[in-house]
């Protein structure tokens, strides 16, 4: 369990190949200790999107030896902030955890020049969270 100090957030979208990985890895990259940072998939793919993998690389971010994960009740649970991202009907719900929808296109299927504008957009939002959480980003 996370204490009260740190704020756990969870991203959440079907294949854990895309979305959910840019908003996990920017969140660990501004957020750094201050924040405890999950992602899963409803369906998880067997790998990381390549487009998004190469996108996260063009602006410093290494997500090359990340895997997709499994979605688990336990994981809902342990958070503090739960963000879908076209999830659907498949996230668990607990009371008492804030939940928020971000739509965003999806990347699937998509080279890294339709990845980009996906990637800024997830920072531009991960950057928002982080000020509503009242942590300052990193440079």
């Amino acid at each position: 369990m996370s204490s009260p100090a740190v704020p756990s957030v969870l991203f959440v979208c079907v294949h854990n190949a895309g979305r959910s990985q840019m908003a996990a890895a920017f969140l660990t990259r501004l957020g750094g200790h201050r924040v405890e940072v999950r992602s899963a998939g409803s369906a998880p793919a067997d790998t990381v999107n390549p487009a998004v993998v190469e996108a996260l690389a063009e602006v410093g971010i290494d997500i090359s030896a990340e895997v997709p994960k499994v979605l688990t009740a336990e994981a809902v649970q342990a958070s503090d902030v739960v963000i879908t991202m076209g999830c659907g009907d498949a996230c668990p719900y607990f009371p008492g955890t804030r939940y928020l929808d971000w739509k965003l296109d999806d990347p699937a299927g998509q080279g890294v020049d339709a990845v980009r504008p996906i990637r800024d957009q997830i920072e531009q939002r991960i950057r928002g969270l982080l000020a509503e959480l009242g942590i300052e980003a990193a440079a």
